[in-house]
Formats: C-alpha cells, sequence, structure tokens
C-alpha cells in the first residue's frame, strides 16, 4: 500500500504543472521512490490533472511483470535515473513551453532574472542529434548526464526537461523558476 500523503502531494504538484501547461494530455510522467528498487509512476492513461491512488502503477526495479506494460512510456527514464542517483526521490518529465522552445535555439539557459540566477544558476541544453533513437538512448544518456553535471535540471533541445529531487515541492519550483527564466529572456528579447 503506498502512503496516502505521498499520493496527495503527487496529485497536488500534478495538478500544478498540468494548470501551468508544464504536462500536456500527451506528454508527462511524474513518479516517487517508494522503496530502494520500487518507485510508483502515472499510468500510461493518466491525465496528469487527475491523479488518484489507482492511476498509479506500482514498479520494482528488480521484478518485471504486467504492471510494467500499464506504466507512462517514460517509466524506463525514471527506472534508470532511479537505479543510478540513490538520491532521487522523485522525477519528473514536463514540457514546459517557453524552456522547450528556448531549447531549440540555445546551448544553455543563462537566466537573467533574480529567481532564476540565484537558485538555478546556468542550465545546459543537451542536443540528443538523432531523434530517431532518442527513446531508446533517453534512459541511459539522461541518468549519464546527472551523474556527471551538478544539477536536478535536464533541457532536452525539443523534447522537454526532466528533473528530479528529495522534496517533490523544490522539484516543482525549479521547474517553475526555470519556464520562468526562458520566459523572460524570449520577452526581453522584443524589447
Amino acid at each position: 500500500m503506498v502512503d496516502k500523503h505521498l499520493i496527495e502531494d503527487i496529485k497536488h504538484v500534478s495538478l500544478s504543472l498540468f494548470n501551468k501547461n508544464f504536462f500536456s494530455v500527451y506528454h508527462g510522467s511524474i513518479s516517487a521512490r517508494v522503496s530502494s528498487s520500487g518507485f510508483i509512476i502515472n499510468s500510461k492513461d493518466t491525465i496528469l490533472d487527475e491523479v488518484t491512488g489507482e492511476s498509479l502503477v506500482r514498479l520494482d526495479c528488480q521484478k518485471r511483470d504486467y504492471r510494467w506494460s500499464m506504466a507512462n512510456s517514460d517509466v524506463h527514464i525514471h527506472e534508470h535515473i532511479y537505479e543510478t542517483i540513490p538520491n532521487a526521490k522523485y522525477v519528473c518529465y514536463t514540457m514546459p513551453p517557453y524552456a522547450t522552445a528556448y531549447s531549440l535555439k540555445h546551448g544553455k539557459v543563462s537566466p537573467q532574472d533574480y529567481y532564476g540566477k540565484q537558485i538555478l544558476g546556468e542550465v545546459i541544453v543537451y542536443d540528443p542529434k538523432n531523434i530517431d533513437d532518442w527513446l531508446e538512448r533517453a534512459p541511459y544518456e539522461i541518468p549519464q548526464f546527472f551523474q556527471k553535471h551538478d544539477t536536478h535540471l535536464l533541457l532536452i533541445k525539443g523534447f522537454g526537461l526532466i528533473s528530479y529531487d528529495r522534496d517533490i515541492t523544490e522539484m516543482a519550483k525549479k521547474i517553475s523558476i526555470l519556464e520562468n527564466s526562458c520566459r523572460l529572456l524570449a520577452l526581453s528579447s522584443y524589447l
């Protein structure tokens, strides 16, 4: 049985991210570690503004069963992050519009606003190069990036944002700050 408070936290953050257009009906995933080898993730049919206990699938990295086929298609990205980064408690894949758009034209995000500079600093934009096989490579390349760089955010060119943290609210805050920084950079380019 999964802790009801954990489900409520995921539900609350997921709704907030959905309302900010960081998730869409077709894109996005959110998960939480529940044991050393186990985690919960939204199912492939879940619309992320209505997360419930029933819409989350509990998986064990050491035991493949029918539930893996019910999980969101990003499941292997989450799995490999949990396996390689012991302090990852929550993982999220979002597609914030300004950050994703900014990633198409830039190799890094250098926030010019107060919160972006103070909390995030510079954010690297990862270029997956060949998009045709990206989804097969992503579960391996994303955790490798996090191991090599001191960051909890990975903005991927044209794909979106992968984030992890020990605290779900901190994770959501960093996603929001990055999106706001990219929005301000985009708006300021027209002034």
